[in-house]
């Protein structure tokens, strides 16, 4: 037996619990002439003040965003410049999703927002996961619900999103030229965001790749 070996059966894995401080951003003022609280979710390789960008063409006055912020960054491509960050990977998800599911409750928690505001939530790409498992785990009562271009949870079932009927208005949104979403991957996409959503739901399908289309955000305020 190899010294590898011998040290991989030896390797045990534990767990620690501890309190752990994160950012987020904000666009605009919280005042009473907000009308639309959004809360957005950036997709992979993004830090939350540069994924405000998209959102800045929304009327100041009645728009407020608020961009919670991926805790895990790294460095993007070789140079060691740029950061970016990553919601979750396939490594201890369902107890990383817990942290960012309590992340989310003090984020939300700490603006103290108002009853009277629509809140909107949106996922992008990899947002789309965090979003659509917190608006189901907390039973998130949104006037909206934008997801774009990004894959629901294979957990997340019909039952899940049983309390939006009638109440959140569910919109899928994604490029003709997506060039992660393969075509076969959105015939079944498609089908499952259907079942999950029926009625209450809609697709757009707009001429792109795979980004945010800020003029398309405007007509959900």
């Amino acid at each position: 037996m190899c010294l590898a070996q011998l040290i991989l059966m030896k390797s045990t894995e534990k767990e620690v619990s501890y309190q752990s401080t994160n950012s987020y951003s904000t666009l605009n003022t919280l005042t009473d002439k907000t009308k639309n609280v959004w809360f957005v979710c950036h997709g992979i390789g993004y830090l939350s003040r540069y994924f405000l960008k998209y959102f800045n063409t929304l009327n100041p006055e009645e728009n407020y965003i608020i961009a919670p912020q991926a805790a895990s960054k790294y460095y993007l491509g070789s140079k060691y410049r740029h950061v970016g960050a990553s919601w979750l990977t396939k490594e201890n998800t369902a107890k990383e999703t817990e942290n960012v599911m309590h992340y989310f409750d003090a984020v939300l928690e700490a603006e103290k927002l108002p009853a009277n505001v629509n809140l909107i939530v949106l996922g992008y790409s990899q947002g789309v996961s965090v979003a659509t498992r917190y608006v189901a785990s907390r039973k998130i009562k949104c006037s909206r619900l934008l997801l774009l271009s990004g894959g629901i949870p294979e957990e997340l079932t019909q039952v899940d999103f049983k309390f939006l009927e009638g109440k959140t208005k569910v919109t899928l949104l994604y490029g003709d030229k997506d060039e992660y979403l393969r075509e076969s991957f959105m015939v079944n996409a498609l089908k499952r965001f259907d079942k999950l959503f029926g009625e209450t739901s809609k697709v757009i399908v707009f001429d792109g790749i795979h980004e945010v289309k800020k003029e398309l955000l405007e007509q959900f305020c």
